[in-house]
């Protein structure tokens, strides 16, 4: 079974970064990156302020249900230092994005290491982030609207590298 980790690239909402960590510990996921203003539980020698932390790690634990507890991650200023530990980790960076030269998840056979970026909610990831990446990744849209939400495509991702095409 494929080592799966994951970096959550300017995400906002706890609730989603919460579902992303509840999802990772359900399919065995090895690490999160959390990269640029992503919201991240508490941390030992925590540089925001208590109550900072204290209202942001609550909001995660909403959705996360024990998970921010069991899944191992890393706090990074932006993505591309997130990318760079995850290469330095040993992984191949993918991007799940809609972006020209994206293979589609449900065909790709993904290597022993894969790391995947998820990008802000709004904004997707940019084309600077993109370039960085060793492939890309799509999601078929059959339908009137160009995306989901962020933790429905981690969930999907997640699944399709663990249990697809390997």
């Amino acid at each position: 079974m494929n080592h799966l980790a994951i970096i959550l690239s300017d995400i906002r909402s706890t609730f989603n970064v919460g579902n992303i960590m509840r999802t990772a510990d359900c399919f065995g996921i090895e690490h999160i990156y959390f990269a640029g203003y992503t919201p991240y539980p508490k941390i030992d020698n925590d540089d925001r302020l208590p109550h900072e932390y204290g209202k942001i790690t609550a909001s995660i634990k909403k959705t996360a249900l024990g998970a921010e507890e069991t899944v191992a991650f890393s706090v990074h200023k932006d993505t591309k230092t997130a990318i760079l530990a995850a290469r330095d980790d040993g992984y191949l960076i993918a991007a799940l994005e809609q972006a020209e030269g994206s293979q589609l998840l449900s065909k790709y056979l993904p290597p022993e290491k894969l790391s995947i970026v998820l990008g802000n909610e709004v904004e997707g990831i940019s084309r600077e982030i993109i370039s960085l990446c060793d492939v890309i990744l799509e999601i078929p849209m059959l339908g009137t609207k160009e995306s989901l939400n962020v933790s429905n495509c981690a969930a999907i991702a997640m699944y399709a590298i663990k249990f697809g095409n390997n």
